[in-house]
């Protein structure tokens, strides 16, 4: 319980601090005069590096224990966020961001630390427990809009900097070791790396690309969404972000507990489902239409009001919540032996999703105008992992119903 209790903090403040440019981005890209592109590239790039590190990450918590990479990872991190208050160019921020990234990959060193303390009918809830991090985010969305307001954007670095020091000291002394966790000490990173070869792993790539790739790529974008499209100030935009990050991160150790209980497959299939729908009503963008009618001309709005997109938004986060704990119960029930390897690729490709997604809200944005058309690129995602699911798993359906 001290490991679970002490991962989890530990990986909601390099949660917070991943997710950091989607608050700080905003006045950094008034500062500079950025179009769309290239702040969904700002905000991203803490995502790149922090997915491209999970791999080996995962590899080395198997093979020197999630303890140990844990806390270097956090001290590693230190300096470039503090060094981010005094960057002045736009490829300065891009480098440190890079740096600042690494603390992302913070995910797949306390997944399979945590996992290996827990027994198996356990481990969904355990696992997600520690996802709950994910709430890092939110925090990020109180927090960063007052320090900014306070003392400036140059504060927020030092004050996160300051943070990441003092959670590293606590994870420390919070965290045990336990050496018989270790499995992955007599296997080459060649042989690590030989489950890619299993198709099973692909899917589950593409389905945590969806539910936490979008979910990182919404959770960089939505503040400055409803700056834009909805005209509050910053410190508003970010509370209403907040309906989304909040739950869909907090209620993972609610996914973690439905996914022990229903399986894996049926918990990922209903959250596609409400994906679907909720984002095929947040695709449609705000709209004003004439009707001509037999007494003339009638002029109609079509389009969501606050508070109705925020709800949509809400229910999103929710669903994502539970959608990243089945994924991850999927891995611990057919990937026991090496969770840490499997967890770091699938881990990767949804860090990329939340990489790729920001950079192309912005690219959309600027070639064609519409802001919902964030929502209509995710709806499309979400289409091809409903798809994906019902073809995979079809074969055990059939056997499942000769068998009844």
């Amino acid at each position: 319980m001290s490991v679970l209790i002490s991962s989890t903090f530990a990986f909601t403040i390099c949660f917070a601090i991943w997710m950091m440019f989607a608050v700080l981005g905003i006045p950094i890209k008034n500062n500079l005069h950025l179009n769309e592109t290239q702040f969904g590239l700002l905000a991203a790039m803490p995502v790149l590096s922090g997915s491209l590190v999970r791999v080996p990450l995962g590899i080395w918590t198997d093979k020197f224990g999630g303890r140990i990479v844990f806390f270097c990872l956090m001290l590693i991190c230190v300096v470039p966020i503090y060094l981010i208050a005094y960057a002045t160019e736009y490829w300065q921020f891009l480098v440190l961001g890079l740096f600042v990234g690494l603390a992302g990959g913070s995910f797949s060193v306390g997944t399979p630390y945590v996992a290996r303390w827990f027994a198996p009918q356990r481990r969904g809830l355990a696992m997600g427990v520690f996802g709950a991090g994910n709430s890092g985010s939110a925090l990020t969305k109180f927090l960063a809009p007052s320090i900014i307001a306070a003392a400036g954007w140059q504060m927020l670095p030092k004050v996160y900097a300051a943070m990441m020091l003092g959670t590293a000291v606590l994870f420390w002394f919070g965290s045990f070791s336990n050496p018989e966790h270790l499995t992955g000490s007599k296997e080459s990173f060649a042989a690590q790396l030989s489950m890619l070869k299993d198709p099973r792993v692909w899917r589950y790539c593409q389905y945590y690309s969806v539910v936490f790739g979008g979910y990182v790529a919404l959770a960089l974008w939505m503040t400055k969404y409803f700056v834009s499209e909805y005209g509050f100030d910053m410190k508003f935009a970010a509370l209403l972000a907040a309906c989304f990050s909040l739950p869909g991160g907090v209620l993972r150790a609610l996914g973690g507990w439905i996914s022990d209980k229903y399986g894996a497959y049926k918990t990922t299939w209903w959250v596609m489902w409400v994906c679907w729908v909720c984002f095929f009503l947040l695709s449609y963008p705000q709209t004003d239409m004439v009707v001509k009618t037999v007494n003339g001309n009638m002029n109609l709005h079509v389009g969501l009001p606050p508070m109705l997109f925020t709800l949509l938004l809400f229910v999103v986060g929710i669903a994502m919540a539970i959608g990243k704990a089945s994924v991850f119960k999927f891995i611990s029930d057919d990937f026991s032996a090496n969770i840490g390897a499997v967890s770091g690729v699938v881990g990767l490709a949804g860090g990329l999703g939340g990489f790729i997604l920001p950079i192309l809200f912005g690219a959309l944005v600027d070639l064609i105008g519409v802001r919902s058309s964030a929502f209509m690129l995710l709806y499309g995602t979400v289409c091809v992992s409903l798809v994906w699911m019902h073809y995979s798993f079809k074969p055990e359906r059939m056997l499942a119903a000769q068998a009844a």
